[in-house]
């Protein structure tokens, strides 16, 4: 160890880095177990660390320098998701390093099962729904992950579910998680800063098929397909071959179907866009893959609203329909709601995108923001590079704020366009999180309403 160490890690004692939600939920999930731990954050006053006190006084922490932790007499290294385990600082403990699933794993009873979803986009739509779905069929499930509770939390209430979504973060420190349903829905740029290029990206959502018994993936994104050897069932937006999950034409219009056994109406749907219908697809498919009884499903499938900041409707003002998607925070998400709020339009859609672009490449939004865009807002620390990729093909303007560009594609847009929130990018720049920044959407569109909102200017 260099010199100049301070804190030293006791001999058969775990370390665990990273004091955020997940890391309270390893202390916990390692207290309860009577397994004894030190903890260590980089920042030298995490958020967390109050709380930890509170919780947890007689166990050592230490904030601030990694490089400064005597790491060689750790039994193992525990780190939480948004921890990067290819920091300099763990190369000596490399082999020791594991994450917050392989305490999960270790610990999740032998008749418990787990339902696995990963992906880009969709995740979290699709993981509540499933949860839905398995408590309406009289299934004790357990939903959350990278979604609200974390896994170690879940298994401490003692579920016979896990409906679990996951981050790349997560799978690559996983090994054999051994889900009983792997679901993988997409796979667009993102996380390039933590995984180097698109091929480490896969290669750790790809871990989700380890010792599953079977695979739900996306007919229309290849990469998404297992590369070992299990049952697969796809869904994709176009006419589906026999047992697989698809959109075909029934009785005049389109239904969600398996196969040629129409299912359910598209038009029996409450969320919007046909990228939500691919989600309600891959969601049937993961509860047939789970013998689940077709009434429950469809009952709980027709209930569905959505979540909170994707895709989510706000209302119309003047015929104008206000749509919150702040949880686009990557290019493919926001493609995805572009093209999928499109299809439902008469007139065109006001774009608003801006934040932290986390090193992608926006190229790809410029061939439908051409197709289907009066204009494009822009705000936040990357509007000039957002700009540079996306003005030859679409009218940019550059803002300051979001509630700037909000006021002005209230002044651009004309009944039957749609004011749509879809940053492509991270919300750290000017937003504690995503869920602020569509908080303040929601804020903003709801002052519209208000008399003085519409006072006629001298």
């Amino acid at each position: 160890m260099a010199e100049g160490c301070t804190f030293h890690v006791p001999s058969d004692h775990l370390l665990v880095v990273g004091l955020g939600v997940s890391g309270l939920a390893i202390a916990r999930h390692l207290k309860r177990h009577g397994i004894a731990f030190v903890m260590a954050d980089s920042r030298e006053q995490p958020a967390g660390a109050v709380q930890f006190r509170r919780e947890f006084g007689e166990v050592p922490l230490h904030c601030g320098d990694l490089a400064l932790i005597d790491m060689s007499a750790a039994r193992e290294v525990v780190i939480s998701p948004g921890v990067n385990p290819q920091q300099a600082v763990f190369e000596d403990v490399r082999e020791r390093l594991i994450g917050e699933l392989t305490l999960f794993k270790r610990a999740l009873p032998h008749n418990a099962k787990v339902i696995a979803i990963t992906g880009s986009n969709a995740k979290s739509t699709v993981t509540t729904l499933v949860g839905d779905i398995a408590r309406c069929c009289g299934v004790d499930a357990g939903v959350g992950g990278n979604l609200g509770t974390p896994a170690l939390t879940l298994l401490e209430q003692g579920h016979d579910l896990y409906v679990l979504e996951l981050s790349s973060f997560q799978l690559e420190m996983v090994e054999q998680l051994a889900p009983e349903v792997a679901c993988f829905l997409n796979l667009s740029e993102d996380h390039l800063d933590r995984h180097g290029d698109m091929a480490g990206y896969q290669a750790a959502k790809q871990r989700i098929f380890e010792g599953a018994q079977c695979a739900v993936v996306n007919r229309d994104d290849s990469v998404t397909w297992p590369q070992v050897t299990l049952p697969t069932h796809t869904f994709g937006i176009g006419a589906p071959a026999a047992d697989q999950w698809g959109i075909a034409v029934h009785n005049g219009e389109s239904w969600l179907c398996q196969g040629d056994q129409p299912w359910l109406a598209a038009s029996a749907l409450r969320v919007a866009g046909i990228h939500n219908v691919a989600n309600v697809l891959a969601a049937l498919a993961i509860s047939v893959a789970m013998g689940w009884p077709r009434e429950a499903v469809l009952t709980a499938v027709q209930r569905f609203n959505g979540l909170p900041h994707r895709v989510e409707v706000m209302g119309e003002h003047a015929g104008v329909r206000y749509i919150n998607d702040s949880k686009g925070t990557n290019v493919g998400a926001s493609l995805a709601a572009i093209e999928g709020i499109a299809a439902t339009l008469t007139g065109r859609i006001i774009w608003l995108g801006g934040g932290v672009g986390k090193g992608a490449d926006f190229s790809p939004l410029a061939p439908a923001l051409a197709a289907h865009a009066k204009a494009a807002l822009l705000f936040g620390r990357d509007a000039a590079l957002l700009e540079a990729a996306l003005g030859h093909a679409v009218a940019c303007q550059r803002f300051a704020t979001m509630e700037e560009a909000l006021a002005r594609g209230a002044e651009l847009a004309q009944a039957g366009d749609a004011v749509l929130l879809s940053p492509a990018c991270a919300s750290l720049d000017q937003f504690a999180n995503y869920e602020a920044r569509g908080d303040a959407f929601r804020a903003w569109f709801e002052r519209q309403g208000e008399p003085s909102a519409h006072a006629v200017k001298e």
